[in-house]
């Protein structure tokens, strides 16, 4: 056998970003200095042409280089993709895990948690608030949720499987005339608590000299808004793609929400060159969405995946482009694209780098006619009956929602005697 010199003794394999990979090299330096003990470095092979591009030309002896065979595209990343430089924040980690109680197929990614969730550790302020709520509701009665039983079965089946107490579907929590009939814009003011931005007959005026499915809304909720740079994207993306839209804007991150909306934080002219062409119509602050989402020109709604806004959305049975940026939204997201296909996610959180061209092109696709843009109005059309159906209490007929309801009395005030 050789001389010791002739095995490797260590073998490095860092993580896939710049941030790793010149550290592990500088510790392999060093370890081989200290020890004289051969080092492997084994990563892909763009990421070793990298390190072996910092050497210049100047190889080390005892450290070696190892490239890993990867293709990017069997792990759902983009072409030439092996580190976390060509990726944007929302898709950094790269790290996929399955949750005890799901099935396999319902992959979790690590961007979908919360910030508090992954940074927990059991001893934080988050974790020692959030335990005993979530201790305390395992003791309840049962459990109220503003869901439709027809629309969440897989969902609704794994809560009761887990917590083992009842759960009863009363949603959606909408007012009945939103359901039956669209034409009440004093009610939608009741409804949200404030007043709008642009009046309700201002927006309709705008929406009825539209055709049928053809405005894309925007509204990231009520809490929310974007980066600077996103919203730039964002006006630039939707100028491009040429849709008729309505976008309920704030200042963005950074700046005091409720201040007045600065012309600067989008390209120069857009909104003078919006109204001019009737292509837009920007509402400051807040809108009477109920009313757009149900109005018959609405085809779209790009939205931050909050729970009320979905049920709203859904009910209208209008599809929806996602953009969670906090809370449960991410989750809300993932299920409207993967188990009920009615929506596309176009990015997540407020630190991911979108670009117009991306915004365009998946604008185009959800307000297409054809195609994946045709099956998602279909889903959201069924969803929406189902939703009807639920809530349906006319004599002997009572729908899902309404039974629930029912029988939640029913339990309760029988437990009390």
């Amino acid at each position: 056998m050789g001389s010791s010199n002739d095995y490797i003794h260590i073998v490095m394999v860092p993580f896939m970003a710049h941030g790793h990979l010149i550290p592990f090299l500088a510790l392999a330096k060093q370890i081989h200095h200290q020890t004289g003990f051969n080092i492997a470095i084994a990563n892909t092979p763009l990421n070793i042409q990298y390190l072996r591009s910092t050497l210049r030309g100047n190889p080390i002896p005892g450290i070696h280089f190892l490239e890993l065979q990867f293709n990017s595209s069997d792990h759902g990343l983009p072409p030439n993709t092996e580190n976390t430089e060509n990726l944007s924040l929302d898709l950094i980690d790269n790290e996929e895990f399955n949750v005890p109680g799901f099935p396999d197929r319902c992959k979790f990614h690590v961007s979908q948690l919360h910030e508090f969730l992954r940074k927990a550790d059991g001893t934080d302020l988050w974790s020692k608030f959030m335990q005993p709520q979530i201790l305390s509701s395992f003791k309840s009665f049962g459990w109220l949720c503003n869901t439709v039983e027809e629309i969440e079965p897989f969902g609704l089946d794994l809560l009761r499987k887990y917590i083992k107490s009842p759960v009863w579907s009363i949603g959606p929590l909408l007012p009945k005339s939103w359901l039956i009939n669209s034409s009440a814009p004093a009610s939608v003011r009741q409804h949200a608590g404030k007043e709008p931005g642009t009046s309700p007959e201002k927006c309709v005026q705008w929406l009825d000299m539209h055709s049928d499915d053809s405005v894309l809304y925007i509204s990231f909720g009520s809490q929310n808004t974007i980066s600077p740079s996103q919203m730039m994207e964002l006006a630039t993306g939707l100028e491009k793609a040429g849709k008729p839209f309505v976008w309920v804007i704030r200042p963005p991150l950074g700046f005091d929400l409720k201040a007045e909306f600065k012309p600067e934080w989008l390209p120069e002219g857009f909104e003078d060159r919006m109204s001019r062409n009737n292509q837009g119509l920007l509402v400051k602050n807040w809108a009477p969405q109920l009313e757009i989402l149900s109005h018959r020109s609405t085809g779209a709604f790009l939205s931050h995946c909050g729970w009320n806004s979905t049920m709203e959305s859904l009910s209208q049975g209008v599809k929806i482009i996602g953009w969670p940026l906090a809370a449960e939204q991410a989750y809300n997201s993932k299920m409207l694209v993967e188990e009920m296909g009615v929506a596309v996610e176009l990015t997540r959180g407020v630190r991911s780098s979108i670009s117009s061209d991306k915004v365009k092109e998946v604008i185009e696709m959800v307000m297409g006619k054809e195609g994946k843009g045709r099956d998602m109005k279909r889903k959201a059309q069924e969803i929406a009956e189902h939703i009807m159906a639920a809530v349906k209490d006319e004599g002997n007929e009572k729908g899902s929602s309404i039974k629930a309801l029912d029988d939640f009395v029913s339990t309760i005030t029988t437990a009390r005697k």
